[in-house]
C-alpha cells in the first residue's frame, strides 16, 4: 500500500534540497560578477622636452664640378691620369703638342730683345737731339708691345699642359692621344667632381615653414640654438647615414609650381658613400617642445567624423572616451596638442571591449616601445 506522507513531513524533506540549490546558485553567480571587469593595457603619459624634426625628400649634388677644356689648339700627345682616380688641383691631366707654341715664344723673345735695344739706343740719342721725341715714343711703345707678346706666348706654352682646376675625382676621358683639340671647343676633355663635402637639396612646403615660424614666435617651440641647423640623412636603402650635416641656406623665392622652397645642406663625405644624384631623406631639426605629450599610435582611433579619440582610465578605474588634437606623427607615436594631460593613463590594449563609463582593471601595456628618431627608443614599457 502507498505510504501517505503528511504535509509537515514533506516540507521537512524539501528544505535541505532547496538550501543546496540556493548554495549552488550563489557559487555560480560570484565568478560571473568578477568577469565583467575587463583588464586593459595602459600607457602613462609623460610630458617631456622633445626635439621636433621634419622628414623631407631630397637629392645629392656635387660640391664642385669642373669641365676640363683646352685653351689652345693642337694635337693631344698624352693623357696623364687614370680614369676614376682622385686628382689634385693643379695636377696635369693632358699634354698638347707644345712645339708650335715654343717656337712662337722664342720668336716673341727675339722681338723683345730687338725692341729693347732700340728703345735704349733712342733714349741716349734723345739727349743729344739725334732723334725726335716721336721716334723715341714709338720705340718705347714697341718695347712694351714686345713684352706683352712674350707673356702671351708663355701663357700659350703653359696651356699646352692641361691642368685640373679643382681637387676631386676625375671621370672618363672623352678624347684619346692623337686627337685634335681646339681652343673653346664645346666638348670637355674630362670632368672633375669634388665629392667631399657634398650637398643635399631638399624642398620644404612654404606652409610648413610659416607654421614653424609662428610656433617659434609664440613660444610653443623653443629654438635649439646652434643645433637648429643640424641635419641627418636616411639613404635610399633605408639605412642611416652616420655623419650629420649642416643646413647652409634656403632659397629666397618660392617655386610657383610646387609652393615649396629649396633648402641646401652640406655633409662630409670622406668615404664617397654619397654620390651626386642619389635620392635621400633628410631630417631637419626645427626646435624643442618643452612639454611634449606623446601617445602611442595604437591608442588613437578615429570616429565616424574622422576626429581622433583615445580611451583614458581615471583614478576611479572608469574608462572614458575623449577627443584629442593630433599635431603630427613622431616616430611610431602621435604628438598630441590637446585632450590629454601629463600623468594620465591611456589605453593601448583591449580597446575593442571598452564602453564609455565602464569600470576596468589596468596593467602596463605589453610590447610597447616608443621611437622618436631613426631607431632611437623614447621609452619601453614592455612587461617583464
Amino acid at each position: 500500500m502507498p505510504v501517505n506522507y503528511s504535509t509537515p513531513l514533506r516540507l521537512a524533506m524539501a528544505l535541505p534540497l532547496t538550501a543546496a540549490l540556493l548554495a549552488g546558485c550563489g557559487q555560480t553567480e560570484q565568478p560571473q560578477q568578477s568577469e565583467r571587469i575587463p583588464e586593459v593595457g595602459v600607457y602613462t603619459v609623460k610630458a617631456q622636452p622633445l626635439t621636433l624634426t621634419t622628414d623631407l625628400p631630397g637629392r645629392t649634388s656635387a660640391y664642385r664640378v669642373a669641365e676640363v677644356r683646352p685653351q689652345v689648339t693642337g694635337i693631344l700627345q698624352e693623357r696623364l691620369f687614370t680614369e676614376g682616380s682622385e686628382v689634385e688641383k693643379g695636377q696635369q691631366l693632358y699634354q698638347i703638342d707644345p712645339r708650335t707654341y715654343e717656337a712662337q715664344l722664342a720668336q716673341a723673345e727675339a722681338n723683345l730683345k730687338t725692341a729693347e735695344n732700340l728703345a735704349r739706343r733712342y733714349k741716349r740719342l734723345l739727349s743729344t737731339n739725334a732723334v725726335s721725341q716721336q721716334q723715341y715714343d714709338d720705340a718705347m711703345a714697341a718695347w712694351a708691345q714686345a713684352r706683352s707678346a712674350v707673356q702671351v706666348a708663355r701663357i700659350d706654352v703653359q696651356y699646352t699642359k692641361v691642368l685640373s682646376p679643382i681637387s676631386g675625382q676625375v671621370g672618363r676621358s672623352a678624347v684619346t692621344e692623337g686627337a685634335l683639340v681646339t681652343n673653346g671647343q664645346p666638348q670637355e676633355l674630362a670632368t672633375v667632381t669634388q665629392l667631399d663635402p657634398i650637398y643635399v637639396d631638399v624642398n620644404q612646403p612654404i606652409t610648413k615653414m610659416l607654421g614653424l615660424r609662428r610656433a617659434l614666435d609664440s613660444g610653443r617651440l623653443q629654438s635649439s640654438g646652434d643645433d637648429q641647423a643640424r641635419v641627418t640623412l636616411k639613404l635610399e636603402d633605408g639605412s642611416a647615414y652616420p655623419l650629420p650635416g649642416v643646413l647652409k641656406f634656403s632659397e629666397v623665392t618660392v617655386d610657383p609650381s610646387t609652393g615649396a622652397v629649396t633648402l641646401r645642406a652640406e655633409f662630409p663625405n670622406p668615404d664617397r658613400t654619397l654620390l651626386p644624384g642619389m635620392f635621400v631623406r633628410a631630417q631637419l631639426q626645427e626646435g624643442i617642445r618643452e612639454d611634449a605629450i606623446l601617445v602611442p599610435q595604437q591608442a588613437v582611433f578615429r570616429d565616424s567624423r574622422g576626429v581622433a579619440n583615445i580611451w583614458v582610465v581615471g583614478e576611479d578605474g572608469i574608462a572614458r572616451q575623449r577627443e584629442v588634437e593630433t599635431l603630427r606623427t613622431v616616430g611610431n607615436s602621435w604628438l598630441v596638442g590637446d585632450g590629454v594631460e601629463d600623468g594620465e593613463q591611456v589605453v593601448t590594449e583591449g580597446l575593442h571591449m571598452l564602453r564609455n563609463g565602464m569600470e576596468v582593471a589596468t596593467a602596463p601595456a605589453s610590447n610597447l616601445n616608443l621611437v622618436t628618431e631613426f631607431g632611437q627608443p623614447l621609452a619601453s614599457t614592455a612587461r617583464e
